[in-house]
């Protein structure tokens, strides 16, 4: 069991917010596994995002890696509130929702968070049984190049998060992030932020109680003679996916990974902010075996999270993954 400010996540394994966690069928799936603590939907925005046949997934023939083009959910953001109203209705589990977000624009993103919000109020017990991720980390938005590699961009998100944790210090916020591979860029996101710590309350307090890390590897190229059927591929292109360029998952990105929890681990624990130290990571990337969630483990995170297992095997996945050694 973790707990995550106000949501239990037991077991302490969840899917990470993918192509995998879309509709109804896919989030009734992950929320009657019993090898998930908690269920990420995908990201949505508020009125759904414009989706073609140029947004798809390839998985390599020689690992179990990915490269995917996807971008947002298609679905918009009340219908994630429909689908998960309904699951928790029907009373069968206890399991939380971590509702993925993300928006063009700091101001659609406040709508976003104030519909979440007056859900959660909507029934008692729900408080502590949906949380929000704000997605900041996706690599494949043309002319909107994720926000955590630059925080200037990111912290107009961040003060919308914190408004609205000032304002109801039940809610559970947690950041997807990008992979970062210079020190500096590690040491930059704490600083940013610690500075949104709040101290009048009494004892110190964040508004961001979790990171996911990482998200995919943007500007990653994979050939269409590299995925299991090179000839259907070829037929309309070299490339793996239509764009050429994608976001890597999965295998080829878990040294990566690992070393991203490692480092915001070991800064998390040696921050002279005590609410920084309070926030939780979930590891995700290459996580493909019991072996790749014990490596997780050691590295710093809490919770372990998955993506490409569960698109390659849907939600035996997670049976697996939580097989002993």
């Amino acid at each position: 069991m973790v707990l995550i400010r106000s949501i239990d996540v037991s077991p302490a394994m969840v899917n990470c917010s993918c192509a995998w966690a879309s509709d109804y069928q896919q989030l009734s799936g992950l929320y009657h596994c019993p090898y998930t603590g908690a269920v990420i939907t995908r990201t949505a925005t508020l009125d759904g995002f414009e989706e073609d046949e140029s947004h798809t997934v390839a998985f390599m023939k020689d690992s179990l890696s990915s490269l995917n083009s996807y971008g947002y959910s298609p679905h918009p953001l009340y219908a994630y509130l429909a689908w998960i109203q309904e699951l928790l209705e029907e009373g069968s589990s206890p399991k939380p929702f971590i509702i993925s977000i993300t928006e063009s624009s700091s101001e659609r993103l406040s709508e976003m968070l104030a519909t979440i919000q007056q859900f959660r109020t909507s029934n008692p017990s729900w408080r502590s049984r949906i949380a929000v991720e704000f997605n900041s980390s996706c690599p494949n938005i043309k002319g909107h190049p994720p926000p955590s590699y630059h925080l200037p961009s990111l912290k107009p998100y961040l003060d919308v998060f914190a408004k609205a944790f000032q304002d109801d210090s039940s809610l559970t916020i947690g950041l997807k992030l990008p992979p970062y591979i210079i020190a500096t860029q590690f040491r930059d996101v704490i600083e940013c932020i610690s500075s949104y710590t709040r101290t009048d309350s009494g004892s110190p307090t964040n508004p961001i109680s979790y990171f996911t890390c990482t998200n995919t590897l943007g500007n990653s190229l994979v050939f269409a003679d590299q995925t299991p059927t090179p000839d259907a591929k070829m037929d309309t292109s070299q490339f793996a996916v239509p764009p050429g360029l994608g976001g890597l998952a999965g295998e080829a990105i878990h040294s990566l990974s690992l070393g991203n929890v490692y480092t915001f681990s070991r800064l998390l624990a040696e921050s002279d902010d005590p609410a920084m130290r309070e926030i939780v990571i979930i590891g995700a990337g290459g996580v493909t075996s019991p072996e790749a969630v014990q490596r997780m483990n050691r590295a710093g995170a809490k919770i372990v999270g998955c993506a490409t297992l569960l698109g390659k095997e849907g939600i035996k996945a997670f049976e697996i993954l939580s097989r002993k050694l």
